[in-house]
């Protein structure tokens, strides 16, 4: 995710509304970006299945519901979006760039995918990591601190993503700090814990 954010934040300007010449020169960097995002989502969704696992029979069916539906809104938004960027792009590739640009459908699916991800996209990120975190204080299977910096960041997203630049990178951050936790915690544990035979 941090190469896949990386990537299209060097290579789409953050205004929606801007020309689009990107289309000329950083077709290579975003079809490499989108490429990586159905890796991205299998691994968020074995985050899902580790943590899901994780809490065995601890899981409390209403956050454990909204956690698992909020993380599958969060990919299918986010495929949803870059299907949006490739398809721009595609047509840019095919046609002439300029004949594009100008185009009506340009500007409508860059602004839908700018929405679609500074919008429904961070917010959902921000409702994952409010369910999880809910769900690691309630079972503790993780640091307490984590599930508290879970929900800050969490609110910060919700009433502050506009304002920050790098609020994609707040989700894979956490699941970040989320994992290393669980690998440490796994490595910790006595084999017969863990379910080794």
């Amino acid at each position: 995710m941090f190469t896949i954010f990386g990537l299209l934040q060097r290579s789409i300007p953050a205004d929606p509304l801007e020309p689009g010449k990107w289309l000329a020169t950083e077709t290579k960097a975003i079809a490499l970006a989108l490429n990586l995002i159905p890796f991205a989502g299998v691994a968020f969704l074995w985050f899902i299945g580790v943590l899901r696992d994780r809490l065995a029979q601890q899981e409390d069916r209403f956050f454990a519901t909204v956690f698992f539906g909020s993380a599958i809104l969060y990919l299918a938004m986010l495929f949803i979006a870059a299907a949006i960027v490739g398809a721009v792009t595609l047509m840019a590739s095919s046609a002439e760039p300029n004949e594009v640009i100008n185009s009506t459908a340009f500007r409508f699916a860059r602004a839908t995918a700018y929405v679609c991800m500074n919008v429904y996209v961070i917010k959902m990120s921000a409702v994952v990591m409010i369910s999880a975190s809910t769900i690691l204080l309630y079972t503790a299977i993780a640091p307490r601190w984590i599930a508290i910096l879970g929900y800050v960041l969490a609110l910060t997203l919700l009433f502050g993503s506009y304002y920050i630049g790098w609020s994609f990178m707040v989700l894979p951050i956490w699941v970040l700090l989320m994992s290393i936790s669980m690998l440490i915690d796994a490595f910790r544990r006595p084999a017969d814990m863990r379910g080794d035979d």
